[in-house]
This record gives C-alpha cells, sequence and structure tokens, in this order.
C-alpha cells in the first residue's frame, strides 16, 4: 500500500493492482504468488529494487483453497477496515515504527500453555495447508529460501526459547518480517534474552515436549548456588533459598527483561501532587506550561443561506404522498433488488398512498374493540423491518404518519439476547409501545416458542405483533380518509440512538421539524421532481431515511434501494445500479466506495458521467477522505467528476449538520486540513506540523444547512464560543434538528436547549442550539471541518484522544490484514481516578501467537509515537467473537462490559499499567531517625501510651495446682499414674466417631517405661541424645515421646511422610532428621517399611539413615531406673517446624518452659482432671503438639483427640464428636474449620436431624501463627450457629517460634460469666489500610473507604508480657503504630537448635533489649507486625482488657515503594474480582509484584483475569502488577496449618515448575 506514492502508477497497473489484491483476498492466489505478480506489475515504477521488500505486505498466510463461489468469501480474509484506510497514515505509522526500531524495546512475551494456544471459535476456518505451507514459512522473503541467512538462524534460535518458555511443540517460526520491517522484531528481542540467558546447548533444538526441569534449556546456574540438580516443586530443599533464590530458570530472565524494559524512563514527569483525603498522594496532571493554546480570535456563529420557499412545496409530507398518489399514481416510487441484483419489487406512489392509507386505517380501527382501541393517534408504535424491505417499511411508516401515530423504527431482534436489544426494550417500554408492526417474511424469522408464539425478549415490554402486508389487513370503507393537515409541532417519528455506555435514547422529531429538513435537503442538493437516487444506507434512520424514505417523496423521486446483504456479495452493485438507471444522487458509506475499489476489475461498462451528486453518509468521520480520494483516483476515468463527491456530517440530535453542495465550478478545490495531532490531544488547530507523522488530515463537509446558524463550543463546562483555532463541539440552531430524548427531560435540557455564550457571559441568539456530538472547527470560507465525535472522546491525563485516531493508527500497523475484517474496538475505563485506553481485535483465525505478540508490540509503540499515549490493555480475541450491531458492526459498549466483568475470553493479552499510569501516590520515603527522648515526649504531648500489655501475673494467682510442685512432666506422669492409675488421659477417634484407643495414666506410664527401656537396650542412647519420633497423630507418638522423657532424651516429633506423596513430603523428614541430630528413629512398623521401600530410596540416600526403632514390638521389661534431669533448665524437647517463608526452624524447649506453658494454658482454660477438651490439629509442632500430647499430662483433663487428616473422608467427624461427648472446649486449626465449612454448608439439616448440637461449647479455639481469618470465623459462626453455636464462641490464639502461645482466649460463656471467671468478647476493630502501609494504625468506621476488619488473637496468657517495637530501630512505639511484637515470658523457647550454632541470629531473636525506655527487659523478638488495643471491656478481675491485634509476619511483609504491604491484603481484594478466582498468593521479585491466582473454571478463562486482577490493586492499593500468573487449583502450596507457603510457590514459579495456564508480564 505504501508505495502508491513513489510514482503515479498508470490506470490499467493500478486496476490490475486492484485485481490482485481481491484475487488475494478471496484466497483465488497465495500470498506468495500475490507479491511475485505485484513486484512484476510495479517493479518498472518503482526507484529502486530493494524498495519492494521494504514495503511488502510482510503477511504469511497458508493457501486456501479457492471458494465454490465467485463473491461468496468477498471479505472473509481480512481485508482491512475500510473506514481507517489511509495510505499516508500507513507511511506515518511505519515511519514511526522504524524509529522505534532504533530504540530497541523489548516486551518479554506472555507464556501460555499449550491448550490455550489452540484457537477457539471460528466460523469458517479452514485448518492451513500445511504440506505446501510450512516450508516456506520460516524462509525469509526474498529469494534466498534454500540456504538460511544469518537472520534466520538466529530467529530460530528465539523460536526455541519461547517454544521453551510455551512448553509447546508448534512449529511456528517468528515471522521473519519483524527483522525487515519496523518494530521490535525477534532479532532484538533475541538479543535481549540471550544477554541473560547463556544457551550452552547450540547443536540441536532441546526437547521441550515435556514440563520438566531436565529437558529444558541449560542455562548455567550463577555461582554460589549448591550444585545439586534443581528439585521439583514444593522440595524442602528448597527452604533454604531466601532472596538469593538459585534461579536457573527461563522465567527468571523474562522477567529480568521486564525489569530491564521498565527501567526506561516514563514520559510524564513527577509533579505536583494533591491530597487524597489522608495523607496518601496521588499524583494529578499539571498541564504542561509548553502546550499548544488557543491564540485566534473568538469565533463567529455561521449563518447558513436563507430557506427559500418554493410555491408548490407541500404544507406536510402526507400532503405531499397524497399529492403524488392521485396525481401520478404510475410514478415509481421505490425499486427493491433481490441478492442476485435483479430488480425484486417497483413500489408506485399509487400503491404506497392506497396500502399507506389501509394501514392507517387497520392501526386505528381494527387493533382492540371500538371503544377501547389499542392505538391512538400520538401513540408510539414500533417498527420492525429487516433491511431487504424498504417498500414494507416505507408503507408503514407513511401509514403511521397518516393514523397520527408515532413510528420508532428499530431492528430486527435475531434472537433473544442480542447485544445490546435488551437498550432497545428499554426504549420501548419507556415510550409505552405496545404494538410492533412487522412484514410477514420478518414475522415469520421470528424466534417462536413451541406454541408458535413470539416470545418476550430480555427487557422488552409486551408487544402485540401486528403484520402491514395488504392481504393481511381489510379494506377501509368509502367515507373513511385520513386527516390531512399542515406540519405541526406534534411528535412525527422517533429515531433511536445508541450512547458511549450502550444506552439506548429515543430522538423525537416533530412534524414541522420532519418537513422543514426535507426542505432544506431538497435546496441544498438541489433535488428535482422523478430524479432517480441510489441508495446503499439503512433506510431506517439517519442519512439513508431522511434522503430515502423522506425527502424523496416531497420531490417524487424514484430510490433504488441496495440492501446490505446484496452489497455483501457484490460489492460493485450501486456502481452498477447508477450505471444502469442513469441515477443522478447516490448516497453512500466511505466502506461501499471501499468495496468498489477493492472489487473493481476492468469493468468496461462502467459510466458514472449520470452522478450530480455522491453523497458519503459518514464524511464527518476524518478517516473517510482517503476512501474519497482513492475513489475518485480509480474511477475519474469512468465519467465521476471530482466535485460529485459531497461528504455530509449529520448527527441523530440535529439531523444534518452540514453537507457540501455539488458545484459546476470545479476550479474551486474542496477544502481540506492537515492538522498536527499533539495540537488536537489539547483542542488547538495546528496546521503545521514538525514531524509529518502524527497529523490527521481532514476534509469539509461543506457549508450549514440552509435556514440554519452553527456555532462551535468548548466541549465541557458552560458552553462558551470557541476561539477560531480550536476545537469545539458543533451546536446547531434550526426548525429542522430533533426536539428531545423521550421522556428525559434533564439530558434534553442540556442537549437540545443549549444557549452558547460569547466570553463576556452573554448568549448569542435567544433561541436555543442543538449540540450535535461532533467535535470539530469552522475553517476558512465557513466550510465546517469534523475532527472526532464526542461519544469516541477519551481524556487521558488531561489529553483528549479520539477512539476512531487511535483505531486507525492500529489498523496501519503491518502486516495489516492480521485483524479479522478490520474488527477492532477502542474504548476507556476508569482505573484510579484517569481513563485508560483500552483495544480489543479480532485476530485473523490463522495467526499465530508470535504474530499477535508482535502485531500488539507494534501496535503499542505506533500509538506511543503517533499519540504520544500509552494504551493500558491490548486483549486479541479470536474472530467472530466480539458482539455485533445489528449491521455487523462491533457494538462497542457490549464489549466493554464483557471487558470489565472479566467474561470476555480474549486469547492474547497485553497490559501496560506501567507506561499508562503516571498518577500513583509518591513513594514514601522514611523521615531520618528521632532520638529517644523526642519520642518520650512526643508520646506524652499527644497523649499516647507505649503500647505494652501483660496477662495476669502467674506468681498472684492461688490455685490448689498440684502439679506445680513438680519441676518436670515425667514426674507429674509418676505421681498421675500412682494417684489415679485408672483416670483416662486420651481418647484417640478414628473416622468414624469411634474410639480408636485410649490410654489412662497408668497405662501411659507403663507404656513409656517399656519404649524407655527399649531405647537403652536396642539404641544404646545416652542422657540427652536426640530421638526422631515419626508417628502418625494418635497415641503411640504420646507414649513415644514420655519414654524419651524417661530414658534422658531429646524427643522431636516429626510427621511421616505422605505415601501417596514420597518424593515431596520424605525429603522435608530425612532433612529435620539430619537438622536436629538425631541418634535415632523410632516409628510404627507401617513406616518404619515405607522410610526403606523402593519409592524412598528415589527420593533419599536411605542408606544415612539413622538406626530405627519399631515400637509395635515392645520388651516385657521396664528399664532400671528412670532418668531424672539434674538441672531444668536442660533441654525438654525440640520442636521443628517450617515457616511460611519456607524456613525450617527448630527451637530449644527447656524442662521449666515446658512447665510454665502447661500452668500457663491450664489457668487459662481453667483445666481440670473433670473437664473433657476435644483436639483437632495436627500434634507436630507449636501449641498443636503442647495441646496433643502435654496439657492432658499436666492438668490430668481428658483430651479427645480427633486427627485433621480423617476429616477429608469424613468432614463431620470434628463436630459430631464434640456434640457427643458434650465437649465444651474444643481447638482447631484454620484449614479443619475451611474443611468444615465447605464440606458442610449444604448439610446443616441432615446434621440437625442426627442430633449435632453445638450449644454447650463455650470456646472454639483455632490455633494459628498468622493475623486471624475473620472472613472464615466469621462464615463459621453464621453456618453452624442454628446448629447451637455460640456467635461469641469461636475465638483465636497466637503463638510463634519464639513463644508457642502468646494467646489464648477462651470465652466464657452461660452461667461461668456470673462466677467472675468471664473473658471479654473477642472486639474486631476497622482500621485504615492506607495509613497501616506506613506502619501507623488509624482506626475508621465499619464499611468506610478502604478499611480493613481485624480481629483481635486472643487474650494474652497468664506471665506473658507483650511490647511493641520498631523492627528497625528497636525503639519502643506508641499506640498508634504499627510494630514488632516483643514477648517476654517464662514459656519462650531458649533459642533456635541449628547446625551452625548461627548465634548472632538468636541472641537477636531470643534476647533482645529495647534502645531506650525499660532497656533492662530481655525480649524474644516474634517476627510478627501487630498492635495493641486497650479496649473498653474489662475483664474478671475488673482490669481494663488489653487486645493484641497481629496483622502479619514481618518475612512476608512486602516492601514496595517505600510502603509496608501484607501479602494477604492484596490477595483478598484479587479474590474478590472475579468468580472464577478460588485462591490467590502474591510475592515479590526484583521490585515487581507477581500476582499467581488459581483457576477454577475453563482455561479460556484464564486471561479474562489479567486485567481484572492489575484494575483491582491498582484502585484499592495503589500498586503496579508485575506479572500475573493463573495457575491449576492446588497449585499454591499451602502448609499443614493452612497457611501459603508463598516463598516456596516464588521459588517454584522461578524455576518454572508450576505449569501455569497463563503467566502474563505486565508492561
Amino acid at each position: 500500500m505504501a508505495d502508491r506514492e513513489t510514482l503515479p502508477l498508470p490506470l490499467e497497473v493500478r486496476a490490475r493492482l486492484a485485481e490482485l489484491e481481491l484475487e488475494l483476498s478471496e484466497g483465488d492466489i497465495t500470498q506468495k504468488g500475490y507479491e511475485k505478480k505485484r513486484s512484476k506489475l510495479i517493479g518498472a515504477y518503482l526507484p529502486q529494487p530493494t524498495g519492494v521488500e521494504q514495503s511488502m505486505p510482510q503477511e504469511r498466510r497458508t493457501p486456501v483453497t479457492p471458494s465454490s463461489s465467485r463473491y461468496h468469501r468477498r471479505r472473509s480474509s481480512g481485508s482491512r477496515d475500510e473506514r481507517y484506510r489511509s495510505d499516508v497514515h500507513t507511511e506515518a505509522v511505519q515511519a514511526a515504527l522504524a524509529k522505534h526500531k532504533e530504540r530497541k524495546m523489548a516486551v518479554p512475551m506472555p507464556s501460555k500453555r499449550r491448550s490455550l494456544v489452540v484457537q477457539t471459535s471460528m466460523d469458517a476456518y479452514t485448518p492451513p495447508d500445511t504440506s505446501s505451507g510450512s516450508e516456506e514459512e520460516g524462509s525469509v522473503q526474498g529469494d534466498s529460501q534454500g540456504t538460511p541467512t544469518s537472520s534466520q538462524g538466529s530467529i530460530n534460535m528465539e523460536h526455541w526459547i519461547s517454544r521453551a518458555i510455551h512448553g509447546s511443540t508448534t512449529s511456528s517460526t517468528t515471522s521473519s518480517s519483524s527483522t525487515q520491517s519496523g518494530g521490535s522484531g525477534a532479532a532484538n528481542r533475541l538479543a535481549d534474552v540471550m544477554a541473560q540467558t547463556h544457551i550452552e546447548n547450540h547443536s540441536a533444538p532441546p526437547d521441550v515436549t515435556t514440563y520438566t526441569t531436565e529437558h529444558s534449556i541449560q542455562v548455567e546456574r550463577p555461582t554460589g548456588s549448591t550444585s545439586r540438580a534443581a528439585p521439583k516443586y514444593g522440595n524442602a530443599e528448597l527452604m533454604e533459598t531466601g532472596d538469593g533464590v538459585p534461579v536457573s530458570s527461563r522465567v527468571s530472565a523474562k522477567i529480568q527483561q521486564l525489569v530491564n524494559t521498565l527501567k526506561r524512563p516514563k514520559r510524564p514527569p513527577l509533579r505536583e501532587f494533591f491530597v487524597d483525603d489522608f495523607e496518601e498522594l496521588l499524583e494529578v496532571q499539571q498541564p504542561d506550561p509548553n502546550q499548544p493554546k488557543p491564540e485566534g480570535a473568538q469565533m463567529l456563529p455561521m449563518r447558513g443561506e436563507q430557506l427559500g420557499v418554493v410555491t408548490n412545496w407541500p404544507p406536510s409530507l402526507e400532503a405531499a404522498l397524497q399529492r403524488w398518489g392521485t396525481i401520478s399514481p404510475k410514478a415509481p416510487c421505490l425499486t427493491t433488488m433481490d441478492t442476485n441484483g435483479k430488480p425484486l419489487y417497483i413500489l408506485t406512489y399509487g400503491k404506497l398512498w392506497t396500502r399507506s392509507m389501509k394501514v392507517a386505517y387497520n392501526i386505528l380501527h381494527k387493533l382492540g374493540t371500538k371503544q377501547e382501541p389499542m392505538v391512538r393517534p400520538g401513540d408510539r408504535v414500533a417498527l420492525v423491518f429487516p433491511n431487504n424491505d424498504p417498500a414494507a417499511f416505507m408503507v408503514a411508516f407513511y401509514g403511521c404518519l397518516l393514523a397520527e401515530v408515532v413510528p420508532v423504527p428499530i431492528e430486527v431482534p435475531l434472537t433473544r439476547k442480542d447485544a445490546g436489544s435488551q437498550q432497545i426494550g428499554f426504549l420501548l417500554g419507556s415510550c409505552g409501545v405496545t404494538v410492533a408492526l412487522t412484514s410477514d417474511a420478518c414475522h415469520k424469522g421470528l424466534p417462536k416458542s413451541p406454541t408458535g408464539e413470539i416470545p418476550q425478549f430480555k427487557g422488552w415490554p409486551k408487544l402485540l405483533w401486528f403484520v402491514t402486508e395488504s392481504k393481511h389487513l381489510s379494506k377501509p370503507p368509502r367515507d373513511w380518509f385520513p386527516h390531512i393537515k399542515d406540519a405541526n409541532n406534534d411528535t412525527a417519528y422517533i429515531e433511536y440512538k445508541t450512547c458511549k455506555d450502550g444506552s439506548v435514547l429515543g430522538v423525537t422529531v416533530t412534524r414541522i421539524a420532519l418537513l422543514t429538513h426535507c426542505q432544506a435537503l431538497t435546496q441544498a442538493c438541489g433535488y428535482t421532481e422523478a430524479e432517480t437516487i441510489v441508495n446503499v444506507l439503512d433506510f431506517k434512520k439517519d442519512v439513508g431515511l431522511w434522503h430515502g424514505i423522506l425527502t424523496s417523496v416531497m420531490n417524487m423521486m424514484h430510490v433504488i434501494s441496495i440492501p446490505y446483504s446484496l452489497m455483501k456479495v457484490n460489492p460493485l452493485s450501486w456502481i452498477q445500479k447508477v450505471c444502469q438507471y442513469k441515477a443522478k444522487v447516490a448516497c453512500v458509506k466511505s466502506r461501499d466506495m471501499h468495496w468498489a475499489l477493492v472489487a473493481h476489475r476492468d469493468q468496461r461498462d462502467v459510466n458514472l458521467s449520470s452522478l450530480r451528486m455522491l453523497i458519503v453518509a459518514d464524511g464527518s468521520n476524518p478517516w473517510s477522505i482517503s476512501s474519497c480520494d482513492a475513489f475518485l483516483n480509480v474511477f475519474q476515468s469512468k465519467g465521476l467528476r471530482p466535485e460529485v463527491i459531497c461528504p455530509c456530517a449529520s448527527s441523530p440530535e440535529a439531523l444534518t449538520v452540514a453537507i457540501r453542495r455539488p458545484t459546476d465550478d470545479s476550479n474551486q478545490p474542496p477544502g481540506r486540513g492537515v492538522l498536527s495531532m499533539q495540537g488536537l490531544s489539547h483542542g488547538v488547530i495546528r496546521v503545521d506540523s514538525e514531524e509529518k507523522l502524527s497529523v490527521l488530515t481532514v476534509q469539509d463537509v461543506g457549508t450549514v444547512m440552509p435556514g440554519a446558524l452553527m456555532c462551535v463550543v468548548k466541549p465541557d463546562g458552560v458552553p462558551q464560543l470557541c476561539r477560531t483555532d480550536e476545537i469545539g463541539e458543533l451546536c446547531v440552531c434550526s426548525i429542522a434538528t430533533g426536539t428531545s430524548y423521550y421522556g428525559l427531560s434533564g439530558m434534553t435540557k442540556n442537549t437540545f436547549e443549549v444557549f452558547p455564550m460569547t466570553s463576556t457571559g452573554a448568549p448569542i441568539s435567544e433561541y436555543p442550539f442543538t449540540r450535535t456530538g461532533l467535535l470539530g472547527f469552522v475553517g476558512p470560507g465557513g466550510l465546517a471541518f469534523i475532527a472526532g465525535k464526542m461519544d469516541g472522546l477519551m481524556v487521558v491525563s488531561g489529553r483528549r484522544h479520539n477512539a476512531d485516531d487511535i483505531v486507525a493508527t492500529a489498523l496501519a500497523v503491518e502486516p495489516m490484514k492480521f485483524v479479522y475484517r478490520g474488527r477492532i474496538a477502542v474504548f476507556s475505563i476508569t482505573v484510579l481516578h484517569d481513563e485508560r485506553i483500552v483495544i480489543v481485535a479480532e485476530q485473523r483465525p490463522d495467526s499465530t501467537e508470535e504474530d499477535s505478540f508482535q502485531w500488539m508490540s507494534r501496535v503499542l509503540q505506533a500509538i506511543d509515537s503517533i499519540h504520544q499515549v500509552g494504551v493500558y490493555c491490548l486483549a486479541l480475541v479470536p474472530a467472530n467473537t466480539l458482539p455485533k450491531t445489528p449491521l455487523g458492526g462491533i457494538h462497542l459498549s457490549e464489549t466493554k462490559q464483557l471487558f470489565l466483568e472479566g467474561s470476555l475470553h480474549p486469547c492474547n493479552v497485553l497490559m501496560c499499567p506501567h507506561t499508562c499510569v503516571t498518577n500513583l501516590p509518591k513513594p514514601r520515603q522514611k523521615q531520618p531517625e528521632i532520638g529517644p527522648a523526642s519520642v518520650m515526649v512526643g508520646n506524652l504531648v499527644s497523649g499516647k501510651r507505649i503500647a505494652q500489655a501483660s496477662g495476669r501475673d502467674l506468681g498472684q494467682i492461688e490455685d490448689n495446682d498440684q502439679a506445680r510442685k513438680f519441676l518436670f512432666l515425667s514426674e507429674v506422669l509418676q505421681w498421675r499414674a500412682q494417684t489415679t492409675p485408672d483416670h483416662v488421659l486420651f481418647t484417640l477417634l478414628n473416622s468414624r466417631g469411634t474410639i480408636a484407643s485410649s490410654l489412662t495414666c497408668l497405662q501411659l506410664h507403663k507404656r513409656a517405661e517399656k519404649i524407655a527401656a527399649m531405647l537403652a537396650e536396642r539404641g544404646h542412647l545416652q542422657d540427652g541424645d536426640h530421638v526422631a519420633l515419626v508417628y502418625p497423630p494418635g497415641i503411640d507418638l504420646i507414649a513415644a515421646f514420655y519414654g524419651c522423657l524417661y530414658a534422658g532424651c531429646v524427643p522431636i516429633t516429626v510427621r511421616p511422610p505422605h505415601p501417596q506423596n514420597i518424593a515431596t513430603t520424605l525429603p522435608t523428614v530425612k532433612m529435620i532428621v539430619e537438622v536436629s541430630r538425631s541418634a535415632c528413629i523410632m516409628t510404627t512398623q507401617g513406616i518404619c517399611k515405607l522410610l526403606r521401600s523402593r519409592e524412598a530410596s528415589a527420593a533419599v540416600d536411605v542408606r544415612t539413615w539413622p538406626p530405627v526403632l519399631d515400637t509395635d514390638d515392645l520388651p516385657k521389661k521396664r528399664p532400671p531406673q528412670l532418668y531424672k534431669p539434674s538441672n531444668p533448665d536442660t533441654l525438654a524437647y525440640l520442636d521443628f517446624s517450617v515457616s511460611t517463608t519456607g524456613m525450617l526452624a527448630g527451637v530449644k524447649m527447656s524442662h521449666t518452659a515446658t512447665s510454665a506453658f502447661c500452668r500457663s494454658i491450664k489457668l487459662q482454660c481453667e483445666l481440670y482432671p473433670s473437664r473433657e477438651v476435644a483436639i483437632c490439629l495436627d500434634p507436630y509442632c507449636g501449641l498443636g503438639f503442647v495441646l496433643w500430647c502435654l496439657c492432658s499430662v499436666y492438668s490430668g483433663h481428658q483430651s479427645i483427640l480427633i486427627p485433621p487428616s480423617e476429616l477429608e473422608t469424613n468432614p463431620a467427624l470434628w463436630l459430631l464428636a464434640v456434640s457427643q461427648y458434650k465437649v465444651r472446649d474444643t481447638f482447631c486449626s484454620y484449614s479443619v474449620m475451611e474443611l468444615c465449612t465447605k464440606g458442610l454448608g449444604l448439610q446443616t439439616e441432615s446434621l440437625k436431624s442426627r442430633g449435632l448440637d453445638l450449644s454447650r461449647v463455650r470456646t472454639c479455639v483455632v490455633v494459628a501463627e498468622e493475623r486471624p481469618r475473620i472472613a472464615l470465623t466469621q462464615s463459621f459462626s453464621k453456618l453452624f450457629k442454628d446448629l447451637g453455636l455460640h456467635p461469641r464462641a469461636v475465638s483465636t490464639s497466637f503463638g510463634c517460634r519464639v513463644n508457642l502461645a502468646i494467646c489464648l482466649q477462651p470465652h466464657r460463656l452461660g452461667k461461668l460469666a456470673e462466677q467472675g471467671t468471664s473473658g471479654p468478647d473477642p472486639t474486631t476493630v476497622y482500621v485504615d489500610m492506607r495509613a497501616l502501609r506506613h506502619d501507623r494504625v488509624r482506626l475508621v468506621e465499619r464499611g468506610s473507604p478502604h478499611s480493613l476488619p481485624l480481629m483481635e488473637s486472643g487474650k494474652i496468657l497468664p506471665g506473658v508480657r507483650i511490647i511493641i517495637a520498631n523492627p528497625e530501630t528497636k525503639g519502643p512505639l506508641g499506640d498508634s503504630h504499627l510494630g514488632e511484637i516483643w514477648v517476654h515470658s517464662g514459656h519462650n523457647a531458649s533459642g533456635y537448635f541449628t547446625i551452625y550454632g548461627d548465634e548472632s541470629l538468636q541472641s537477636d531473636h531470643f534476647n533482645s533489649r529495647l534502645s531506650f525506655g525499660d532497656t533492662q527487659t530481655i525480649w524474644a523478638r516474634t517476627g510478627y507486625l501487630g498492635f495493641l488495643r486497650r479496649t473498653e471491656l474489662t475483664d474478671a478481675s475488673g482490669e481494663r482488657h488489653d487486645a493484641l491485634y497481629v496483622v502479619g509476619a514481618l518475612d512476608e511483609a512486602m516492601e514496595l515503594r517505600g510502603m509496608r504491604y501484607h501479602p494477604i491484603d492484596i490477595e483478598t481484594s484479587v479474590i474478590r474480582t472475579h468468580k472464577s478466582i478460588t485462591e490467590c498468593a502474591v510475592f515479590t521479585w526484583t521490585n515487581l509484584l507477581v500476582v499467581v491466582v488459581e483457576l477454577d473454571g475453563s482455561e479460556q478463562e484464564a486471561l479474562d483475569l489479567v486485567p481484572l486482577v492489575t484494575n483491582v490493586v491498582l484502585e484499592e492499593h495503589y500498586l503496579i502488577v508485575g506479572v500475573v500468573v493463573v495457575v491449576d487449583i492446588g497449585v499454591i502450596p499451602i502448609n499443614s496449618r493452612g497457611e501459603k507457603q508463598r516463598m516456596h510457590l516464588r521459588d517454584g514459579f522461578l524455576a518454572d515448575q508450576l505449569d501455569p495456564i497463563y503467566v502474563a508480564y505486565n508492561m
């Protein structure tokens, strides 16, 4: 296309080229053949042969078999959208892209699962014929077919990389065009990839058919990382990788690439800030001082010529019809065509008159009853006629005029859920329409219910369908005659108009306006009687209705109506009809001219000399100019005169705004302006442009209509007149405009009753003006120019862009035919207080991933160069999937709706928030540290207290605690075995809820003795040796623990490997055994076999296990004497656990701490031997282990043990047990609570009938090491409220590594409340999330924006002191600050147990002192952020109760833009954004935020999530998401406590082990 300007080509060559193009678009020749013939044709006219290479449409297409019918597949191959065709613009875009090429912008390509690469919907898609297509595809276009050039070699290498990234094996080599035409080509992108990944394997492409690490490209690992093979996902060995993850992955190369790209400076520099109702500062765009400003004088309103009243003009349109119907009944009025282009039917004026009368009579008299007619004069009726039946429509329309009812022409609803049809229904409803007139054929084609009824369409009122064919109507009586009066102010008809947001309005046109408009058109177009006019436009509305139905009748003209269906089959049909009928006038759109150009084959008999006027209905679209020029170029030789082309501008509100008059003076050239896009975006007209690239060429649309006044006003705010060099909205004052939006007085006032003012504020006229919705200016000579529409206006950070201009730029990007049939939609969405541009396009069915991605990156660059605006989101959908308007265009508002609700299902998405979003709050600067004294004074002055709190003092509590006199748990057990030998301590339940086994005090003591003997005898262990206990949750574990204490060994409880998943669970076991330096392992017979099995040896080296003792066969004898520790500060046991960040940490618990811990829990929970407590927890670490194994022995209560794994087979097990044993206190984990909520949600009724009763439960404590999950606890409480669960019974506990339980809150309910033991309610507060990011705590009301509910973590245990300290400076903090929770207590752990004895880490965590204030106390740092609140509630002692709120782990918190974010908050926002997101986890990598979402839905929905996730995180957290990863359900790893393992996930992502459905890298 771009070479047309090089040298003028002779006409015959042009014609031949057009023919070639058509053959190509129809698939009659291949792309190769086309290029060969084309270069032959134009070779002689090109200055240098290399130019051929440059300008070739770079497109690879597999040949399609020629279609059977000549015209059948005319445009299916995706010719560009005719509206936006402009060779000049295409050249500009190419030049802009070439510029970019030097700037090498590397965009990481999204990764996509193979199944997603397969295209989804395609109506008629023939699979590519590989035999002929594939050999040519990869070769560089040119002569070098056999020998691959160097560039091709590099392309293939890139191809392997991208294949490896995709994990797909499709053979789509990179389009070689990228290296020749502009754009960030494969080669540059490759260079960037190559820079980060050193590829060792040059010989053959790696096999990437499987998704394992063994087959992927070998990449050298960074030095310092371990040399073992990359472990599988979720492997324990990854736990050690903190921030210096040894990453060996393609993923990180991409992220690196993304980081490099993002380092490019953003366009607008940061400016002033405004305050967003808080210190949160969103940047607001300040006007650029250098931006162009209008300098012209104030414009003068333009007056059209006088409307000359001709004597024989009829007084109304009905009068005209009566006149012609009676004077010349044989004169043809309308000729309709069939799909072969043969005249189907000729409607004469006589028939039109008699039939309209018949319709009028029947509407008024034959609907309803005589007393109660359904339709009275002035009522509205719908006209539903197909586009191929203008005659029936015309008869019905004039029938309505004669009956004085108001026709509302609408489209034929094809299905019950057409795009936009619901809105049409609302319009009909608001107009009070009850009757729809339609034709026989249309009535038969409407969807029917089985009974033959026409169903009520969605949103439509109930309608009576009335067929207007003469044969169905009764003849009017002789004496009946329609009342024909002069035109007055009654409504003549209502034309519907679709707004930007998809709503449909009805514009009312009065009879006088209708008549005046016809007169003005007659005068402007110089219509005379009996002229022939060819109409290609939609006759139901707009220009097609005004010329082809109304003005034609006023002048007794003959209309040849060409239906859209005929144009689709034969685009030349309208030109043939002009020749055949020697038509004087034709009404077309620029698309019809373009189609004629493409289809034009050397037709000998074309002669257009009869045309005196070619009305271009969409002349107001600036992009119509190129179609007009090209059309004139080709058809000038066929008798078309240049002055015949008459663009006009119109709008539903103002009817015809301006039209170019057909002059005889061919010397006066039409007006044109070449405007700078940069100027236009600031609303200013600048003709000269330095760049010559970003320009918009506009043509005039003639002058104002006769009898009208036109002015240009500022588009927003007060309607003030513009200056002469300013773009504004055209306003018209005339009788011939619409008068209102039906039933909407407010909107009517703003549109139809506008009083433009001068700069002094004086109105320019006493008469109201109508806003046209067109943006433009009045040029020299009073010519009107249109630059765009108000509807298409997008205001991005203060600059105005027109959607049509952006569409044109996108369509001009090579390969032009990439967009299927030019179907592209551009709209803006509001995200974070500004409009963001979204482009959605249908891609050709045969386009590869590589094509799509390349096209997208070029479009971004082109729009950036030409419009200087960033595109927020670019989405590609499969061909034929966007919602359509009745005439086949794209339904914009419906597309936007689908996009926003996440049901567009794109097949490719590219988001560029980093480049677009420039109004983020400025990053937080940390203040320089202030001294301790000023902090103390500051707190005193502001009345804040230092945040500290403590549980009850252990020393003051008097209780008859017998166990207190023993220092060691082993002694307590011996004492219980002597005093209460038969008292049951433990009962274990199986999955059926029956007792599997139980232990009394004596049985436990005896078992423990035997185990101690076995350890001494078989294990030959010394005092203080470590023993790993690998048992399933149960009673053996407890016995083995006390056996170790009896033998003087130190037990470590370890979760056994999962038999179904040995590969991932066994390495963790091995690791704990090694790190804890266990001298032997005790376990059951089954697990013993498992540890030595074949599967086990595949996962770990089984030869290095320490001795394994099987406790299923114990020796009969007792040990000689039981071990008694010499010092209570020696080690009792080790507690190992994997933190959420993937760190394995073991802490040392001394005998003193263990006893103190048990005593603290006993006091807090009031545990006595008579109590029963149900425990559904994992017994391997933390509070879960203590409750399962230790507390019963210390306090003597009976523990009912329910292994959480049993709930997977029977979710009701725990609650049934609680109900059956009438338990008052129970402990569970979040995962158990979630299992019950999800698994029993629908079964509460059946559980009730089984007698499940939870009314006795006083405390249900969730044991956790995280922020309380308020949503889960609330839904659990709500769900089981019906089963008697008291809403205040559910509470949480909080523990961490340094102190296994800091808070634990049993609520006292019922009778106990009077006895003074009641703990207060758990309190929920709402804090401002934005303040929290700055480490401040600001309480807000429930439901206020940005509020975050937090639930207190439980009552502080007796003997525990807490202070909130600054994690960086270690200074104490005030109440209103978020800081690290420090704890001082008798049951703190005494340190980490590590192999390396890393003392510095330990001393910091376990022995910290405040930097000022109380510097004596030794605190342990929990590693969790939180705050304290003094609540209004008092506890039993009358003290006010201090509540601790845990916000999140310090390790997990993400520092982004200087602020502290907690992953859970972002995750909560993301999960809410779409119904298909079941789980989400976020983490950071090199300052990029990575969001991983689990998709519960079809893979087609994966890409819908990318924009939604990006939007919600921007809106609610002011953060830009760097990478969005969509994965299958269950990929986000969760540990035994139900916490997300985000660091594991990160390691898995970076090692490319997630097998994601889609990975999007936001630019």
